[in-house]
């Protein structure tokens, strides 16, 4: 299976990329680069979320009704003359339910790694949210993903896939550095400086956009 940094490489992620760029009015280089680091960090906070039970049968319960993929049929029409407020605001409540109040620590992050603003961040998410679940939703229905080990591969496959060494172990670092279970905190205290575990995250993330 192929990794979800894979799918950007791919016809489909740019035209996702480019998509979300106009609809952001943001260069489309930055945008994967946003893209690049955001998708991977919101698929490991879903893993984490459907890591219990009631997570997984969350979880498992969207992709089989609103988020079955469905959206992947139509992205020229998604994107032409501005993405559809429902599909924002459906963004906006993904972002809630998966990253909870951390939400702003990660936009901030996103945004000082990236040098884009904080709101174009936002607004970047909101979007590439309901795509995301999409792209969970059709593989799911591939698979036939019907129990909550079945997500927890699904997530597990798309996040390793064919990613390159590098992607791996920036994945990896942001998992737990401080040992109390939350992804966020520690993308967060990583990438911001905070008082977590130092280093890492920044030369990282530095080689992803390097390899690209």
């Amino acid at each position: 299976m192929s990794g979800i940094l894979d799918l950007l490489n791919s016809d489909l992620g740019k035209t996702i990329i480019s998509g979300v760029s106009n609809q952001t009015n943001q260069p489309q280089n930055k945008t994967q680069d946003v893209l690049t680091m955001a998708l991977p960090v919101l698929m490991q906070a879903m893993r984490r979320n459907a890591a219990t039970p009631q997570g997984a049968e969350g979880l498992l319960g969207a992709l089989s009704s609103k988020h079955d993929g469905s959206i992947l049929d139509n992205l020229g029409g998604l994107f032409s003359g501005g993405v559809d407020n429902n599909v924002v605001n459906d963004g906006e409540k993904i972002l809630g339910h998966v990253l909870g109040g951390k939400q702003r620590h990660v936009e901030n992050a996103l945004s000082q790694k990236s040098g884009m603003d904080a709101g174009s961040i936002a607004q970047i998410l909101k979007v590439a949210a309901p795509i995301l679940m999409g792209v969970l939703g059709k593989q799911s229905k591939q698979q036939q993903v019907n129990s909550p080990s079945g997500i927890e591969g699904l997530l597990g496959g798309l996040l390793k896939g064919n990613s390159p060494q590098q992607e791996q172990s920036f994945l990896e670092s942001i998992l737990d550095a401080d040992g109390d279970g939350s992804v966020i905190d520690d993308v967060a205290g990583m990438v911001l400086g905070g008082d977590k575990k130092k280093g890492g995250l920044g030369g990282l993330l530095g080689g992803l956009f390097g390899s690209k």
